[in-house]
């Protein structure tokens, strides 16, 4: 098992040094993204359901409900709630799309280092410049693959906050 995790590790760190030190901040970049998308589904599971079990409390407990005065305190309640469950939202909108930015910044960085070892050795050693190629491909491919899989979990809790918000809504009329 030990060795099973060092090869694991080994591989990971290989994986990363290859594809040069943009790929360690698209790495960072993925940490909080994912942290940041796993915070907003946990509070979906737990906090949110508290919440909107006090506030339909609350709703329910006012003997006024339909006065313009009533309505506004409602539209007061759903606002709030609204904006717990979106607060997380646009940060981690605008990280999925620094991702793909981030992986053209790794490409023409290791495009820059191809033309260096190019003008250095002349253009003839294809093995001198395989690391830059892989230093231009893999942050690309990184930051595509964060970018792709943060536009799902980003809609996927879009459409859940947009689904609750009209429960919360519909409860309360």
């Amino acid at each position: 098992m030990y060795f099973a995790l060092l090869d694991f590790y080994d591989a990971i760190m290989d994986f990363m040094n290859r594809g040069g030190p943009v790929l360690w901040i698209i790495g960072a970049l993925l940490l909080v993204k994912w942290s940041l998308i796993f915070e907003r589904v946990w509070y979906l599971h737990s906090t949110h359901a508290k919440r909107v079990k006090q506030t339909l409390a609350t709703w329910a407990g006012r003997s006024d409900t339909r006065s313009w005065r009533a309505q506004q305190i409602r539209h007061l309640m759903i606002s709030e709630v609204s904006l717990d469950l979106k607060s997380s939202l646009p940060m981690i909108e605008s990280l999925v799309v620094v991702c793909p930015l981030l992986g053209l910044m790794g490409t023409v960085t290791g495009m820059i280092e191809v033309f260096y070892v190019m003008a250095f050795t002349g253009g003839g050693d294809a093995k001198s410049m395989a690391g830059g190629v892989s230093k231009a491909t893999i942050p690309t491919m990184a930051g595509m693959v964060g970018a792709l899989s943060g536009i799902f979990a980003t809609n996927w809790l879009k459409h859940r906050v947009d689904r609750d918000l009209e429960l919360l809504e519909d409860h309360m009329s």
